[in-house]
């Protein structure tokens, strides 16, 4: 039998819809009319609201059967609850890369620091093995001076003359002819770098052979 009450609910519904737009919504509820074609799971989909939570603020009994022009009201709580959520995971989700870009950034500061240290290391070791060297250098060079000369530019021996005692051939072309100490020290060193390669060297063979 026609059910003229019902007829005219929807009827008024529908003059609602029309008023309004079709749809009006509140801070914290909507006014919806069913449109032709919908069902509860659409219109839930649509605003993010449990077919259960509509039906039960709407008395819906059969949650399969709607009708057309049907006036609804239901509460949109759960999009806030879901924006709030998203925003919680957005502002964990900076956080995270935040504290990853400081980790990695500790860990660029903690390499750069120990390159520095090892490179300073590097550098004393090395600075510390050249001024051994040059030690050396020297006490080999005075050893040789005090056992040919005693350190005296005048001294000579046959065609031997001055502090590294050099013959006439190897001050012809180191020099160190004059009795000028530094000439006969820089003679003594050139004739050594050329013949030996280091005073360290020309010792050795000095106290091997009794000669340089």
């Amino acid at each position: 039998m026609f059910n003229i009450k019902k007829t005219l609910t929807i009827a008024a519904g529908v003059a609602g819809a029309l008023a309004f737009g079709g749809a009006h919504a509140s801070a914290d509820t909507t006014d919806y009319v069913v449109q032709s074609g919908e069902t509860l799971n659409k219109i839930s989909a649509k605003y993010n609201v449990s077919v259960d939570k509509i039906a039960a603020q709407n008395n819906i009994s059969n949650v399969n059967w709607i009708v057309t022009g049907q006036h609804l009201s239901f509460a949109t709580d759960d999009t806030t609850s879901t924006q709030t959520a998203s925003t919680t995971t957005a502002a964990a989700d900076t956080s995270s890369t935040t504290q990853a870009a400081s980790t990695t950034s500790s860990t660029d500061n903690t390499a750069s620091t120990s390159t520095q240290t090892a490179s300073t290391t590097t550098a004393a070791t090395s600075s510390t093995t050249t001024s051994s060297s040059s030690s050396s250098e020297t006490a080999a060079l005075n050893a040789l001076i005090a056992r040919e000369s005693s350190g005296n530019v005048n001294a000579t021996n046959g065609q031997y003359y001055g502090l590294g005692q050099l013959s006439a051939q190897a001050r012809s072309i180191y020099g160190g002819n004059t009795a000028d100490y530094n000439d006969q020290l820089n003679a003594m060193k050139a004739y050594i770098a050329t013949r030996y390669g280091t005073a360290v060297n020309a010792l050795a063979h000095s106290n091997s052979t009794g000669w340089y």
